[in-house]
């Protein structure tokens, strides 16, 4: 099997739906000699965050020397970002070879009276083959959706697990309130495991608690509030803060937003319970390098200057209200054109009221997705709070008016769909790297 093959079996797989359950997965991995009893895994679930906290995470462990794969997703650019070893992605010739051997096993299913897996149980199986076979030390292990009934959740004797924030989102799949949302997440709670979370709405909190007792788990709350922020600009943030009566001082990270800030400070909280339950060896100094060096594509993430161009996978209430406290704080007196693409089962309409007020200039498009509205779907939700908007569909055409129309002083941001960012940031890094436009 070429790398194009599987790609087209893992996409492929997209017709068998979304199926919440661990019956499939378990079947699977069975098969394949359950490699993920064999990781020590780190599992992460939340609405907003997941992503960046796990990548703090990951970064950390990194700079102690181990070697750590990190299973996230979607994906920006390339699908193999999802599967990687300490920054590495999947090699295309392993994705490959692995995809072949999980399709012979799902074949077998198949004809033995079992579904066929769905395409996130194929790409978490894939990632659990790998890391096993490349016997790395951890795994930061991203849930896909919700949690208790989510692929991942499959791990039944995790390391450690990590809760970012709780919204609403997948509405359909997990319910429409917080508490059931909630209950989703806290289903990676397993028994006498330990649990860090960052501090949540009231609701949540007695959710994940009774589930925590339930299960003889202890759960760590992240300090978030006791913190001192030192400086804050595009060029990075620099902050001190106390946990277990450690101070840490100036620390510096180069994600934007207060909301990096407390995901940085969870995750080493997570890092922190690691090294005093478990007898990791990290030092405070891997922690100082590691949050330094953390990337994370996609949030809030400054492409080039003169124009500032900017993307950000907000796609949700919460999205968007980091999103606006970070155009507040860093473009509070700049012009803000904002290029939107959303999906449809996304909260357009909250997005639209929180981020729409605070721009001069909108331009709606589509992402590159059957779940998408059109440029005019978006424009019409915009109308709707007094404001105008241009309708392109395509994305090339969107960026070029975009970039065309803006001033070197003003700021364009492009938002509401990872598919959508992902796809603008191949074009811009691509189109305009040997202009006058600095990466």
């Amino acid at each position: 099997m070429k790398y194009a093959q599987a790609l087209d079996y893992i996409y492929g797989a997209s017709r068998f739906g979304i199926k919440l359950g661990l019956n499939n997965i378990s079947k699977l991995l069975e098969l394949l000699g359950n490699p993920h009893e064999e990781l020590k895994i780190i599992h992460v679930a939340g609405t907003n965050g997941k992503g960046s906290t796990s990548s703090f995470i990951t970064s950390i462990l990194k700079n102690a020397g181990y070697n750590v794969g990190l299973f996230t997703s979607p994906h920006l650019e390339v699908f193999t970002e999802r599967i990687r070893i300490n920054g590495h992605n999947i090699d295309e010739e392993d994705l490959a070879r692995i995809t072949a051997i999980i399709k012979e096993k799902a074949e077998y299913m198949v004809q033995n009276g079992y579904n066929h897996p769905t395409q996130f149980e194929i790409i978490t199986a894939i990632a659990f083959y790998y890391y096993k076979e490349k016997n790395v030390d951890f795994v930061v292990l991203e849930v896909g959706m919700g949690g208790r009934y989510d692929s991942t959740n499959v791990v039944k004797d995790p390391l450690l697990c990590v809760i970012t924030p709780v919204s609403l989102d997948h509405k359909d799949e997990l319910g429409d309130t917080i508490e059931k949302i909630a209950y989703h997440k806290a289903g990676i709670i397993k028994k006498g495991s330990d649990v860090v979370v960052y501090p949540q709405e009231a609701v949540t909190h007695e959710i994940i608690y009774k589930e925590a007792d339930e299960k003889n788990a202890c759960v760590y709350i992240a300090d978030i509030d006791n913190r001192e922020v030192i400086e804050s600009s595009i060029e990075g943030q620099k902050f001190n803060f106390k946990l277990d009566n450690e101070i840490y001082e100036n620390v510096e990270i180069s994600l934007l937003g207060d909301h990096q800030i407390n995901n940085a400070i969870v995750a080493t909280t997570a890092i922190n319970v690691l090294r005093k339950k478990h007898n990791i060896n990290i030092s405070k100094e891997n922690i100082y390098k590691g949050l330094k060096e953390t990337k994370w594509a996609g949030r809030i993430e400054i492409l080039t200057k003169n124009p500032t161009l900017i993307i950000d996978g907000a796609h949700n209430e919460d999205g968007a209200n980091s999103l606006a406290r970070a155009m507040d704080k860093y473009f509070k007196n700049k012009d803000v054109t904002f290029v939107l693409g959303m999906l449809k089962d996304k909260d357009a309409d909250g997005v639209i009221e929180i981020l729409m007020p605070r721009t001069k200039k909108i331009i709606t498009t589509k992402p590159n997705s059957d779940r998408s509205l059109t440029a005019q779907e978006l424009k019409e939700k915009i109308n709707k709070i007094g404001r105008d908007s241009i309708a392109i569909d395509d994305i090339s055409k969107a960026i070029e008016y975009a970039v065309d129309t803006s001033k070197e002083d003003e700021v364009v941001i492009f938002a509401g769909s990872l598919y959508m960012i992902g796809e603008v940031r191949s074009i811009i890094r691509n189109k305009y790297k040997n202009k006058k436009l600095p990466l």
